[in-house]
């Protein structure tokens, strides 16, 4: 099926950006033809005043501090007319770009509109700080649910519906939205639920904007190791691929409740990876599966998940599916042709700050392939 363009037309005012969107195309974002100009929507990205934000956070204080990452400390707040909102103060190293780059980035990320992506409402500058308006997300993350100390269950289907609807915003990000976006740092601390338990792909602080034409870039390498693709961790070397191998990643946590990586458990467990490969290779896949579901979910839906998240992850970035291809294979009944090939894996790591930006000259990284 051929991608349907998505037409934005934008202008730029020194206090607002007005942005023109289109209903809804093949992935959930919005695209249309020119014979659909009547059903367009208007809305206003709005730049903030700093004393709003302030005064919305109760001054950034503690008890309204949602979570810190290495790209700044996220707040949520409450406006005057009642809207709740999630601020993210951007840290200094990633504040010191000139004012117009910061608007223009903020233009294109406010002009990429999914339900399957935390919404950008606006932005402030005061001074060298950055700020970031987002909507606020109640369930908060993904990783959450999954890893911290919270009540709520996570059952089968809630758990499948996540990985569709991440799948749905990755497919958007890639070949749906008016520019090509690579988001760069996928994982489950970046989904955040909303009160309906939908995700929604967030956090764009590393999104990196394609030019027309190229199939990848070299650039400097960000993002979370556990979840990054071999060729982008360690050369550098960063297409849209880079994000399917995260996904898988991300997949195999949603599948498991394990984390990408635990030092604490032995080999080949520490590594989700390496753990889930050699149970796939053992014909024992299904024992991977999250021993809190009780048994409570359908065998064969849980196996085509597995299987498309180590399709995901292959060592080759060719031999990856693009997300279309994903969203199609997780919500087909038709047989999956592509079989997992051996994946890659990070396996030593020194000097390398799990959160932070790194290249591969800071500390040393090593790629191997399975078998070991």
């Amino acid at each position: 099926m051929a991608a349907l363009c998505v037409i934005i037309i934008m202008k730029c005012s020194r206090k607002r950006f007005n942005a023109l969107f289109l209903p809804v195309g093949p992935h959930g974002g919005y695209a249309t033809t020119e014979g659909d100009l009547a059903a367009r929507e208007t809305f206003e990205q709005v730049i903030f005043d700093y004393e709003v934000l302030k005064d919305a956070t109760e001054n950034f204080g503690g008890r309204n501090l949602l979570g810190k990452g290495g790209f700044g400390e996220v707040y949520k707040g409450r406006l005057a007319d009642g809207r709740v909102i999630a601020v993210k103060k951007l840290s200094d190293r990633s504040s010191t770009q000139a004012m117009d780059e910061f608007l223009t980035e903020v233009k294109l990320i406010s002009s990429v509109r999914h339900r399957n992506l935390v919404r950008l409402l606006g932005c402030c500058t005061h001074g060298h700080e950055r700020l970031l308006v987002y909507e606020f997300m109640a369930n908060n993350s993904l990783h959450k649910h999954l890893f911290g100390d919270t009540e709520t269950h996570l059952d089968w289907n809630t758990r499948f519906n996540i990985t569709v609807g991440t799948a749905r915003g990755l497919a958007y990000l890639h070949e749906d939205s008016n520019v090509r976006i690579v988001h760069r740092d996928i994982k489950a601390g970046n989904i955040l639920l909303d009160d309906k338990f939908h995700p929604k792909v967030a956090d764009f602080g590393l999104a990196k904007f394609f030019p027309e034409g190229e199939s990848h870039v070299s650039t400097r390498v960000g993002g979370t190791l556990g979840y990054m693709a071999p060729e982008y961790a360690v050369h550098g070397q960063l297409s849209e691929k880079a994000d399917v191998f995260s996904y898988g990643v991300v997949v195999l946590e949603i599948v498991t409740g394990r984390k990408s990586m635990n030092t604490k458990l032995p080999e080949p467990h520490h590594l989700l990876l390496q753990w889930a490969w050699s149970q796939y290779e053992s014909d024992q896949v299904l024992d991977i599966v999250d021993p809190r579901l009780e048994g409570k979910y359908p065998r064969e839906q849980t196996l085509r998940t597995i299987i498309i998240a180590l399709v995901c992850t292959q060592a080759s970035p060719a031999q990856r599916p693009a997300m279309s291809q994903v969203l199609s294979m997780l919500t087909s009944d038709s047989e999956i042709s592509m079989r997992p090939t051996q994946p890659a894996f990070i396996e030593g790591i020194n000097n390398v700050n799990a959160s932070a930006s790194a290249n591969s000259s800071h500390g040393s990284i090593t790629v191997s392939l399975f078998p070991r």
